[in-house]
């Protein structure tokens, strides 16, 4: 359940950083084939991430399940919104909007 402390704290989470990917493990030892392929995606368009392993925390994980209506796991925040999971990621690639992405963070 979605309490207004757990908002609280994934609103915390998420403005961190301009770009977060919420996924099962970490970069460096993704948990499931959609997280591996979120990295790799992110890290071959030379954009900079930081990542919260929701194995980590059972209370993020179910919240971030409501906080925007969004079910699935990996979970990309850009600029404190989120942009969706690895479908949506997919999709901005092949259609090259990782480039745009990238402008918008000042990060080509």
């Amino acid at each position: 359940m979605l309490t207004p402390e757990l908002q609280k704290r994934l609103d915390e989470i998420i403005n961190q950083y301009q770009v977060m990917l919420f996924m099962k493990g970490s970069p460096e030892m993704p948990m499931c084939g959609f997280s591996a392929q979120a990295v790799e995606m992110l890290i071959d368009e030379w954009i900079y991430f930081e990542s919260f392993d929701i194995y980590s925390d059972e209370n993020v994980r179910q919240g971030l399940k409501e906080y925007k209506s969004w079910p699935t796991y990996p979970q990309l925040y850009v600029n404190w919104e989120l942009i969706g999971g690895i479908d949506i990621m997919k999709e901005m690639l092949e259609e090259w909007e990782f480039s745009e992405l990238k402008e918008k963070l000042n990060m080509n």
